[in-house]
C-alpha cells in the first residue's frame, strides 16, 4: 500500500497507457507523414542515407522506423510507429519522475510533476503525431545523460547525449544544460560548472567536426534561415506554448475558433499557474533562473530555425522544474499540519487546482485527439477517393491543388490536400504499388481557379498518364 502511496502516478500512467495506445492508433498519417524518414522505407538499411548525415539531418532511429514500416506497410505503418510514440511518452513521465526525485523534490512533488507532464495538452502536438518519437528519445536520453551526470559519471554522459542527438538534433542541449542545471541545485560548484561548460562545448565541437567529415548531400531550406522577424515570432510561439494551457482548436484554428470555449478550457488551468506565479520567494532563487536559461537552451534550436507546437515537448521538464520549485516553496513555508490545510484562500488550493488543472487538460486532449482523428481520416478518404476515380494503376500523377483559404493547425487541424499528403496517400492505398511519381502545382483559390485548374490539366495531360485536380475534399480525374 505504501508503495501505491509513494508512486501514485505511475500506477495512474500505466493505468492510461493501453487507453492512450488505443487512441493514437486511431491516428492515420498527414501532412509530412507521407514525405518523412519514418514513412515506410524499401530501399535497403545500411546504406549512407540511413545512418549518415544527409539532406538536413542524422537521424538514423527515424530511418530504421522507416526501415521496419517498410517491411510490411500496410499492417505496421502507422501502428508501429504510434507505439514508439506512447512508450516515448511513457517514458519521459518515468524520466521526470527520477528526475526530479534525483534533484531532492518530495514524493509528493515527484507524482504531480510527472502526471501532470504526461497529460498537459502542450504534449499533444507530439504525442497525437506519428514521427514524434524522436523528440520523446531524445528527452528521455538526455534526462537518463543528466542522472548519470549527477553520479559523475562522465562517459557515460557524454555518449548519452551523442545518443539523444542522433534521435534528434536538439538532444545536443543537454550538454550545456546538464552543469547549469545540476549548479542551480546545488549539485557542483562553480569551478565545476565552468570545467562542464567547456566539456559540453568540446561534445558541441564533435559533432560538428562529425557532420562535417561525413558524406553528406546538404539541401538548407529557406524555411530554416533565421531572421530577427521570424526569431522573434518563434519566441513569442514558445513562451505561449510552453505556459499557457488553452484549447488550441478553439483560439488559433480560424473555421473552428470559438473565443468562449477557449476562454472556458483556459479558465481552469489559471489556478495552477497562479500557485506557481505567487511564490515571491522563488523568483530570487539560483534554481529557478538556472531552469529558465536551460528551458531557453532547450528551445533555442527551434526558435532560430523552425519552431511549431510539437517542439514545445522537450522544454515541458523545465516548465515541470518551475511548478516543482513553488510546490517545494509551498511546502517548506508550512508547518506539516498546515500542509493539509487551505493556503492563501480556499479556492487556491495545491490539491484543487490540480484537479482543476487535469480536468480542463484531458477535456482539451480529448478535443485536440479528436481532430487528429478526423484529419486522418479525410486523408483516407480522399486516398480512397483518388484510386477509384483513377481506375486502374498509373505510374506518374500531375496534381493541381486549389489552395485553401485558412492555414492548417499542427497535426491537428490539416487542410485537406495537406491531409491527402499531395497525393502521396494514394501510395499506402494501393501498398506502395501505384504511383510511382508525383508532381504538382498549387493555384491561388480565386473565382476562377477551377476553370484556371481544367485548362492546366487538359495540357499537363499530354505530359503525364494522370491529372488530378484537388478542390477541398473532392478529386477530379483526368486521364488520356
Amino acid at each position: 500500500m505504501t508503495k501505491i502511496k509513494d508512486y501514485w502516478s505511475i500506477a495512474l500512467i500505466v493505468t492510461l497507457a493501453p487507453l492512450l495506445l488505443w487512441a493514437a492508433i486511431q491516428i492515420l498519417p498527414t501532412f509530412d507523414d507521407w514525405t518523412g524518414t519514418t514513412t515506410p522505407s524499401f530501399e535497403p538499411l545500411f546504406r549512407k542515407e540511413n545512418f549518415f548525415f544527409y539532406g538536413f539531418h542524422w537521424r538514423p532511429f527515424d530511418c530504421i522506423a522507416g526501415y521496419i514500416s517498410g517491411l510490411n506497410p500496410q499492417q505496421l505503418y502507422p501502428t508501429f510507429n504510434h507505439c514508439l510514440v506512447v512508450l516515448g511518452h511513457i517514458l519521459c513521465a518515468l524520466g521526470i519522475f527520477s528526475l526530479v526525485g534525483a534533484l531532492g523534490f518530495s514524493k509528493t512533488i515527484k507524482n504531480v510533476a510527472s502526471l501532470l507532464f504526461f497529460v498537459v495538452p502542450a504534449t499533444m502536438p507530439t504525442v497525437l503525431s506519428i514521427d514524434g518519437f524522436n523528440q520523446e528519445y531524445a528527452l528521455f536520453f538526455d534526462i537518463v545523460a543528466f542522472l548519470v551526470y549527477l553520479k559523475k559519471k562522465y562517459i557515460a554522459w557524454i555518449l548519452l547525449i551523442f545518443l539523444a542527438t542522433l534521435f534528434k538534433e536538439n538532444g545536443l542541449m543537454w550538454a550545456f544544460i546538464s552543469p547549469i542545471l545540476a549548479f542551480g541545485f546545488d549539485r557542483i560548484d562553480r569551478k565545476t560548472l565552468l570545467r562542464d561548460l567547456s566539456i559540453g562545448i568540446g561534445i558541441a565541437i564533435c559533432y560538428t567536426i562529425a557532420i562535417y567529415i561525413q558524406p553528406k548531400d546538404m539541401h538548407i531550406y529557406q524555411e530554416y534561415v533565421p531572421s530577427v522577424g521570424k526569431v522573434i515570432k518563434s519566441f513569442v510561439k514558445f513562451l505561449f506554448t510552453s505556459f499557457i494551457t488553452i484549447d488550441y482548436i478553439y483560439l488559433l484554428h480560424i473555421p473552428s475558433r470559438n473565443l468562449l470555449l477557449a476562454l472556458l478550457s483556459w479558465l481552469p488551468t489559471l489556478p495552477l499557474l497562479y500557485m506557481l506565479l505567487r511564490q515571491k520567494g522563488m523568483w530570487k532563487e539560483k534554481r529557478t533562473w538556472c531552469i529558465l536559461i536551460s528551458l531557453l537552451i532547450s528551445a533555442a534550436p527551434h526558435i532560430f530555425t523552425v519552431y511549431s507546437m510539437m517542439h514545445t515537448y522537450g522544454g515541458l521538464v523545465f516548465v515541470a522544474l518551475l511548478l516543482c520549485n513553488a510546490q517545494s516553496i509551498e511546502e517548506r513555508g508550512k508547518r506539516r499540519e498546515e500542509r493539509e490545510m487551505l493556503c492563501d484562500s480556499k479556492f487556491f488550493t495545491i490539491h484543487f487546482s490540480l484537479l482543476l488543472f487535469i480536468i480542463a487538460a484531458l477535456a482539451i486532449d480529448l478535443h485536440l485527439w479528436h481532430a487528429s482523428v478526423e484529419s486522418g481520416r479525410l486523408g483516407k478518404e480522399m486516398a480512397v477517393q483518388a484510386v477509384e476515380k483513377t481506375g486502374k494503376p498509373v505510374k506518374d500523377v500531375y496534381l493541381i491543388i486549389i489552395d485553401e483559404e485558412y492555414p492548417k493547425l499542427s497535426s491537428f487541424c490539416v487542410t485537406p490536400y495537406e491531409a491527402f499528403g499531395w497525393g502521396i496517400a494514394t501510395r499506402h492505398e494501393t501498398n506502395y504499388k501505384w504511383p510511382e511519381e508525383f508532381n504538382d502545382t498549387l493555384l491561388e483559390r480565386t473565382k476562377t481557379a477551377r476553370e484556371q485548374a481544367l485548362k492546366l490539366g487538359k495540357e499537363k495531360i499530354k505530359e503525364h498518364e494522370c491529372v488530378w485536380i484537388v478542390d477541398h475534399k473532392d478529386i477530379k480525374v483526368i486521364r488520356k
